[in-house]
């Protein structure tokens, strides 16, 4: 008898608060992100490609995750947690103009695994 006066009670105040989805969910948009996937380190187990919502990435035909639609991810990370191999990295797309003060830099991922900032980059060539 004392559970069940406990059920009816939280029934009537669910009943009385019903949550507005936008609030309880922040809103995903698309085009905001960068996938970078490392192909050293992926070792092909189709994990990202299966359970990726917006299918942003596929295998290719040597069984490794390729980004074929990046202007479809909507930042949700399934991809990035789930990889055994930590191949996989998803950042915010920066604005073109970094301010002079600011530490936060676009990276690229050159195909033997290795990462270089775009500051680098632009000395070296």
């Amino acid at each position: 008898m004392f559970r069940g006066s406990f059920v009816s009670r939280d029934r009537e105040a669910y009943g009385k608060f019903t949550p507005n989805p936008d609030q309880v969910m922040s809103a995903k948009s698309k085009g905001k992100s960068i996938v970078t996937i490392f192909p050293d380190w992926c070792k092909g187990c189709g994990i990202c490609a299966a359970f990726c919502p917006v299918k942003v990435m596929e295998l290719n035909d040597q069984g490794k995750a390729v980004v074929v639609r990046e202007e479809e991810c909507i930042n949700c990370g399934f991809c990035e947690l789930h990889c055994p191999d930590f191949a996989i990295m998803v950042q915010p797309k920066v604005d073109s103009e970094i301010p002079a003060g600011s530490k936060s830099a676009h990276v690229n991922a050159a195909p033997n695994g290795s990462v270089e900032s775009e500051k680098s980059i632009k000395e070296k060539g």
